[in-house]
């Protein structure tokens, strides 16, 4: 079990993170595009806003959070996009302040949430725990677009235990958003963390597996790079299959990202 106090408190210190990337930014650079296509940093920052904002809704009102699943069912290729856009508009020193009110929001929530609660969401419903390690991810992932835009390099840390977890927990949920039988085996994931250590998931004698730096398979899970461009290796055709279709998120699959030195 992960202890939910010690996921919230590296969700907060991930927004912090950006929070640093973004603080000082002019209105031209808010404007700058990102690796995401017709996404500004400013689309990345509204994204993560109005999604807080959505959980804050799961976890203090799950019966009015049914009405942005109908809007998300209605319109599933332009929901996410339909969010961002809508904090777009803002100034960006309002925009910052809208982000950072309802992380903060989220936050107070999580940690206030009754042991054991369940909330709804547009996957399947989600503990405290399993809310902020999806925040989490997210907001890594979206900063990682940000970090791109800027040329900052950012320092992986160990906070992207969660990222992996969330992704190889995705596993079957991802064979299924492709129309896929998912495998009847569990693949056993060996990744190495940014500290040195070895982080692993699934059987030791599992018939197929995966390998690879904790940061490369993580970008893969977010679609933040493509395959080819990282050193993540499969064993068995079905962790193959995997790793060329992995999402971290909920909804529909996503279009991920070109191999560098791609036309286009």
């Amino acid at each position: 079990m992960v202890d939910p106090a010690l996921v919230f408190d590296d969700l907060w210190v991930e927004g912090d993170e950006l929070d640093r990337l973004v603080a000082g930014l002019g209105s031209g650079e808010w404007r700058r595009p990102t690796p995401a296509s017709g996404w500004s940093v400013a689309h990345q920052v509204a994204h993560l806003a109005w999604t807080d904002r959505s959980a804050l809704l799961a976890v203090t009102d799950p019966e009015g959070f049914g009405a942005r699943v109908e809007e998300a069912l209605a319109a599933p290729a332009a929901f996410v996009d339909q969010g961002a856009e809508e904090g777009v508009r803002l100034p960006s020193d309002e925009l910052l302040a809208r982000w950072r009110e309802g992380r903060a929001a989220l936050d107070r929530a999580l940690r206030a949430a009754p042991p054991g609660a369940r909330f709804p969401w547009y996957g399947p419903p989600m503990s405290a725990a399993s809310m902020a390690t999806g925040r989490l991810m997210e907001t890594w992932a979206h900063g990682q677009d940000v970090a791109d835009a800027l040329g900052v390099v950012r320092t992986p840390t160990d906070r992207l235990r969660h990222v992996v977890r969330i992704g190889v927990r995705a596993r079957d949920f991802t064979f299924g958003a492709h129309g896929l039988s998912a495998p009847a085996e569990a693949f056993r994931v060996e990744v190495r963390g940014p500290s040195g250590e070895l982080w692993t998931y699934g059987p030791e004698d599992a018939g197929q597996r995966v390998t690879g730096p904790a940061l490369d398979l993580c970008l893969l899970v977010t679609q933040r790079a493509h395959r080819a461009d990282l050193a993540v290796r499969a064993e068995g055709p079905d962790a193959d299959r995997w790793l060329d279709i992995a999402q971290a998120f909920a909804g529909p699959p996503g279009g991920g990202r070109p191999p560098k030195g791609a036309a286009g």
